[in-house]
């Protein structure tokens, strides 16, 4: 049975996850990179003449799991897991984070064909993030286009951490290059994978890519060096999803050979979309709040769910969906925890 979906939903109830635990090693090294940035006199090098104190947004992102998905990423090297922290929030700023370029209107006119949908999550309660290049609608070839693409990207893949529940750090990237349409460039495709590794450590679970033209076959191939081999190893070509145990067929679209059929609807999707993450934003960052809202706060605990539901109306959600058509956000989505 064919399910009509026209926007995405809410993640799964994901019962009987608990915890991960660090040794007493692991516990220190992750205590040196808290300590580092909860000091009274820290300041962001290379922002703001080295006087950039951090603000809320950045002392949200610096959840506990942050810190330690970049001490993985660093082999539990405190310098290195530092220094790659501290070069991600300068990135943050150089890539317009806190511009009204990575706010739903900036990037909205990139997302006018549906290029990249976010929808469902695999049966580790991943959120899904569909990439299809046949619907690309702008030109990338300037510096400025390119730069517009990328930002676009990576506000979906920002949506799909809004979209995490507690426990759940990764997402299910799915590339589908059925229907002929225009590639991306070898550039600009270097250039993501270069933000996905340096910028999102330990944030791809899956990805998958299917319907492989022989053109983009060689394209893969020419990128693969550039992929570093803990990435590597998650991609997957051409795979049954279903029938293969990743997702289940209700969570996955019939060209992945799920169930569910999405048309196209921009003026559908985009708000409600909009909408939900918004209000789910809105929850963490006020629970976080209420935790003391500093650098370290546990991404299970901004996660918990409150009793409420996800479409109930709240001035502030509603005022944070309008930004679509231009409005003043009162929550921001261009950050996740």
């Amino acid at each position: 049975m064919v399910i009509i979906q026209k926007t995405a939903i809410p993640p799964p109830s994901l019962p009987n996850r608990t915890r991960p635990t660090l040794t007493e090693e692991e516990q220190k090294k992750y205590e040196t990179v808290l300590v580092h940035f909860t000091d009274a006199e820290f300041v962001l090098p290379g922002v703001d003449d080295g006087k950039h104190v951090l603000v809320e947004e950045e002392k949200f992102w610096l959840t506990r799991e942050c810190l330690l998905r970049y001490l993985r990423a660093s082999k539990w090297n405190e310098k290195d897991a530092i220094r790659r922290l501290e070069e991600t929030l300068k990135w943050r700023h150089e890539f317009g984070y806190f511009n009204d370029e990575m706010t739903p209107s900036g990037v909205e006119n990139e997302g006018l064909t549906g290029k990249e949908l976010v929808f469902g999550y695999d049966v580790a309660g991943r959120p899904a993030v569909y990439m299809l290049p046949s619907r690309q609608n702008t030109d990338g070839s300037t510096t400025e286009g390119q730069r517009k693409q990328l930002q676009y990207a990576i506000f979906m893949l920002e949506r799909a951490f809004d979209l995490m529940g507690p426990g759940i750090e990764n997402l299910a990237l799915m590339i589908d290059f059925s229907d002929r349409g225009k590639n991306p460039s070898f550039g600009t495709a270097r250039l993501m994978l270069s933000y996905l590794q340096d910028h999102f450590p330990e944030r791809l679970g899956l990805a998958l890519v299917a319907n492989l033209p022989w053109a983009v076959t060689l394209f893969f191939k020419a990128v693969t060096p550039f992929i570093d081999p803990v990435t590597r190893t998650k991609l997957k070509f051409n795979p049954n999803v279903v029938p293969e145990g990743l997702f289940e067929a209700s969570q996955v679209t019939t060209k992945w050979g799920g169930d569910v059929e999405i048309p196209w609807e921009q003026a559908t999707y985009w708000p409600a979309l909009m909408k939900l993450c918004a209000e789910r934003r809105e929850q963490q960052l006020n629970k976080w709040r209420e935790l003391g809202g500093h650098v370290g706060i546990s991404e299970w605990d901004i996660r918990q769910e409150p009793a409420a539901t996800h479409d109930e109306k709240k001035p502030s959600v509603d005022e944070k969906a309008e930004s679509v058509t231009g409005a003043a956000p009162t929550v921001e989505l261009v950050a996740a925890a």
